[in-house]
C-alpha cells in the first residue's frame, strides 16, 4: 500500500522590502514519501523568495510536468517555473519552452556544487533560467524549523533573507550563480 504525503500547514507573513511586497500567507505543503524536511523547507523558501498573490505549488517531486512552484497569469501562461534541487538540463529546457522565467534553487551542500559544475555549461545557454544556491547549512537549518504548523515569518532586505518561527529564526544569504539574459 502506497504512502499519503504529510500535510504541512504555514501561516506566513512577508514583508519584501527590496521588491514591496508585504502579504499573509496561509499555506498548505503536501510533502511526498520520498521527501525530506529539508526539501520541503527549501520549497518553503523559494516560495518566500517569489512571495506573490498568484504563486502557487505544483505537484513537483510527484510530476514531471509541474514545477514545484510555479506563478501563472490570467490567461493560464506560466510567468515563473520554480524547481528545487537538482535538475537536469532536459528539464530546464522544457520549462523554458512554457515559461517566461524559470528559477533553480540548488541546495545540498557538495552534491549542488557537484550538480552546478556539470550542468554550468547546458545551463549558461538557457537564457530564460537563473540559479540562485542555497547553501548546505542553510537548508539543514531550515529542516528542523519543519512542523506540521508553523507560524512563520519572513523579511527580505538587500538579498537578505530573515525567517523566523516561535522558536528560532535563522539569517540567509543567497549565492547567485546565474541570472537570466
Amino acid at each position: 500500500m502506497a504512502q499519503n504525503a504529510t500535510i504541512f500547514k504555514a501561516d506566513l507573513n512577508v514583508t519584501d522590502m527590496d521588491r514591496h511586497y508585504y502579504a499573509s500567507h496561509s499555506l498548505t505543503l503536501a510533502r511526498h514519501p520520498s521527501e525530506t524536511d529539508e526539501r520541503l523547507m527549501v520549497r518553503l523558501l523559494a516560495f518566500v523568495l517569489n512571495a506573490s498573490d498568484t504563486l502557487a505549488f505544483g505537484k513537483g517531486i510527484s510530476s514531471d510536468d509541474e514545477p514545484d512552484l510555479w506563478q501563472k497569469d490570467l490567461t493560464g501562461a506560466v510567468e515563473k517555473w520554480i524547481e528545487v534541487g537538482l535538475p537536469d538540463e532536459k528539464r530546464l529546457r522544457r520549462a523554458c519552452g512554457v515559461s517566461r522565467s524559470v528559477i533553480v534553487y540548488p541546495y545540498g551542500g557538495n552534491s549542488a556544487n557537484v550538480w552546478w559544475e556539470q550542468n554550468r555549461r547546458a545551463i549558461d545557454k538557457l537564457d530564460k533560467v537563473s540559479v540562485v544556491a542555497i547553501a548546505g547549512e542553510i537548508s539543514a537549518s531550515l529542516a528542523t524549523m519543519a512542523r506540521r504548523t508553523m507560524q512563520l515569518q519572513a523579511t527580505l532586505q538587500d538579498g537578505e533573507v530573515w525567517l523566523a518561527s516561535d522558536e528560532e529564526s535563522l539569517q540567509i544569504t543567497l549565492q547567485p550563480l546565474k541570472a537570466p539574459r
